[in-house]
């Protein structure tokens, strides 16, 4: 039987498998996305105006704009920062995914629902992808499948199958634990904003992450995270809602998964797979933001994979990773050190939310995340920033 074979096959139809694929097809390579069809992924879906822009993002996906954020401390100091000329959207995650899966359709990609099974390698040295097809929407009826692939893109989430296999280094990542309840919105009541987004930094909702309210138009996400597997997120979003008195609305759906911590060392196996997405681990520390940083890997390795094709060069596959870690490593590491220093405990959070009162952490802060660029522009008010934390640091500000 005659084996049809693509230039590349994308694993996962996620916003960065989806991104690759719409890049890829968009210049003329003959691609395939291979996306299972279930369960979505926890997500609080806040995606900022760079990405919007650069993506071409059109603005009935957005079911909501928050034009503020609110950051509650463990003694529930409440800090109001509100988006000035902008917003953030807020997306479906179901809605948001599928359609970025229909435009690379649209662009010429080859679309098929159906769950991945394992990369070969036929006698030629060409990749061969094997997967079952779901012919129907429960996936009861699958036919097992395979197509060959110059290159593979794993794009099939944070416990990717395709790094476990082929990716050298893939076994040491680190994860945070995601979980979320999605509630329909109150139509009435006085501490729910649908234009703003709550942030609850408390042990007792996650000893090292955060906890969350978002609004989704009719829908809202409540959830929290936790690298600590001990720890009961389930009771922790329980404990959440009482405290923003939603105890009562009601729940549509529980979603829960693992987020990686930091960008894997290694995107490739050096010949014809790589990485992308939460696969390749780019989830922003502190924040927890992926959607933007998925969809920006998955430009690049779009890029990189087109470069191999084009020159048979299958050293582009690492100009990816290379030019991530060049345009966003910074505010990862940035990040990372937060997260690490004021979620360590209730005391060190509470210094944090005060800190987050200053109009020079507010103004840079989202500045860096609307634009997706640590500000230069302004470096005393970065000097007066690392003065008042250092003041916070050495309890030489009252919290």
């Amino acid at each position: 039987m005659n084996i049809e074979t693509y230039d590349a096959v994308v694993i996962g139809g996620g916003p960065s498998g989806a991104t690759v694929a719409d890049d890829l097809a968009t210049k003329g390579w003959r691609v395939f996305l291979l996306d299972r069809h279930g369960r979505t992924k926890p997500c609080g879906g806040a995606i900022p105006p760079r990405l919007i822009k650069d993506f071409e993002i059109p603005d009935h996906l957005l079911v909501a704009k928050a034009r503020c954020a609110r950051m509650i401390s463990p003694k529930d100091n409440q800090v109001d920062i509100p988006i000035e000329n902008g917003f953030v959207g807020m997306v479906n995650r179901d809605s948001f995914d599928e359609w970025l899966r229909e435009r690379a359709r649209s662009h010429g990609a080859t679309r098929l629902r159906g769950n991945f099974d394992k990369i070969t390698h036929d006698e030629d040295g060409v990749a061969r992808v094997h997967f079952s097809h779901q012919v129907d929407a429960q996936g009861s009826h699958a036919n097992t499948m395979s197509v060959r692939a110059r290159f593979v893109v794993g794009a099939d989430g944070a416990k990717s199958e395709v790094a476990k296999h082929h990716i050298k280094g893939a076994e040491r990542t680190k994860y945070v634990f995601a979980y979320h309840e999605i509630l329909r919105a109150p139509q009435r009541q006085l501490n729910y904003d649908p234009d703003r987004c709550d942030v609850y930094y408390r042990g007792t909702l996650s000893p090292d992450f955060y906890g969350w309210v978002f609004p989704h138009g009719d829908t809202m996400s409540v959830g929290t995270g936790s690298a600590d597997k001990g720890f009961s997120l389930r009771s922790a979003v329980s404990r959440l809602r009482e405290t923003a008195g939603l105890q009562n609305a009601e729940t549509l759906r529980r979603e829960g998964a693992p987020i990686p911590m930091k960008p894997l060392p290694t995107w490739d196996n050096g010949r014809d797979i790589i990485l992308v997405g939460d696969a390749a681990g780019v989830v922003a520390p502190a924040s927890g933001e992926g959607i933007y940083y998925a969809m920006a890997c998955g430009r690049m390795v779009a890029h990189a994979v087109g470069e191999a094709l084009l020159t048979g060069r299958t050293q582009c596959l690492k100009q990816a990773r290379k030019q991530f870690m060049k345009e966003h490593g910074k505010v990862f590491w940035v990040l990372g050190i937060m997260q690490y220093f004021w979620y360590q405990n209730d005391k060190r959070r509470e210094k944090f939310v005060t800190i987050c009162e200053d109009k020079d952490v507010q103004q840079l802060t989202f500045e860096s995340y609307m634009n997706k660029v640590l500000v230069r522009k302004k470096p005393m008010a970065h000097v007066r920033i690392f003065f008042k934390d250092l003041a916070h640091l050495f309890g030489m500000v009252k919290a």
